[in-house]
């Protein structure tokens, strides 16, 4: 499991600015500003991720797809990443750590104890994937991904200034476009988009410091943790018209077929940002 940045480090680095700082003469915040922003994106993948099935189409995927002498098709195992070979012994590679660079707006309003509170918004052209693989005995493999392209965010923040310094915390809703894949190579039989939703919702948590430079540019640097929910990707594995009648995906009761999902419907993102701000 991959961290950018612990939750402790935050803490640690909040309370050893803010002691100093206090007592300081601040800048005032208060005003409108636009910004740009990078940084890179971290994946935090869910342990034990895995494909599962629905083999009587009663919307639950709880079932485990048998070969016709009653063993796991699915036993050899699965892997995080895309697999590299049909077979489960050639392994996976791993997801690349992403990156994203976006653009904001948001006005703060600095109250007379140094208090400041105000609301952001924010657009991000992101690229990062989110893969999981499953192998099944014949051999072949199965390959479920997610390609987070953008994300949009409007987050209050709260914090304190202190010298030139505007220390912080965040949160609020975000969003995700997704672009969901499969391939497998399974040549047998045939694989039908049953359900593809291309967004997800979710919320985004973290903790920065803005630094002014100039009466009207600042420094930004933060971290941020994204959970998002993606949409239903559910593939329907069929007869091809000459698949086997003792292929597992259509053994009785359903010869109809079996759905396929991944079984972990979350993304959980870890970035750290660097940016500028201008104020008005």
């Amino acid at each position: 499991m991959k961290h950018i940045l612990p939750t402790a480090s935050l803490a640690l680095l909040m309370a050893g600015v803010a002691a100093p700082a206090l007592a300081q003469s601040s800048t005032d915040w208060s005003g409108p500003y636009i910004g740009i922003y990078g940084g890179v994106i971290d994946n935090n993948e869910q342990a034990g991720e895995t494909l599962i099935f629905d083999r009587d189409f009663d919307g639950d995927f709880d079932d485990t797809v048998f070969t016709s002498g009653g063993a796991d098709a699915f036993a050899p195992g699965r892997c995080d990443g895309a697999a590299t070979t049909n077979e489960f012994a050639g392994g996976c590679n791993k997801d690349d750590r992403g990156v994203e660079a976006g653009i904001r707006a948001g006005y703060d309003w600095q109250f007379g104890n140094g208090i400041v509170a105000g609301v952001v918004g924010e657009w991000s052209a992101v690229s990062l994937t989110d893969t999981v693989t499953s192998f099944s005995s014949t051999p072949a493999n199965y390959v479920f991904g997610r390609e987070l392209e953008s994300m949009a965010a409007l987050r209050a923040r709260v914090g304190f200034a202190a010298g030139s310094g505007l220390y912080y915390v965040t949160g609020g809703p975000a969003y995700g476009k997704i672009r969901n894949t499969f391939r497998t190579t399974n040549t047998a039989n045939s694989f039908v988009v049953q359900s593809d939703e291309d967004d997800a919702d979710g919320f985004q948590l973290g903790a920065g410091m803005e630094w002014r430079l100039a009466p009207g540019l600042s420094l930004v640097g933060e971290y941020l943790y994204t959970d998002l929910t993606p949409g239903d990707h559910v593939i329907r594995v069929g007869n091809t018209g000459t698949t086997p009648a003792t292929n597992p995906f259509i053994l009785p009761p359903n010869t109809a077929g079996t759905d396929m999902t991944r079984s972990n419907d979350s993304m959980e993102l870890h970035a750290l940002r660097i940016g500028m701000n201008v104020r008005f």
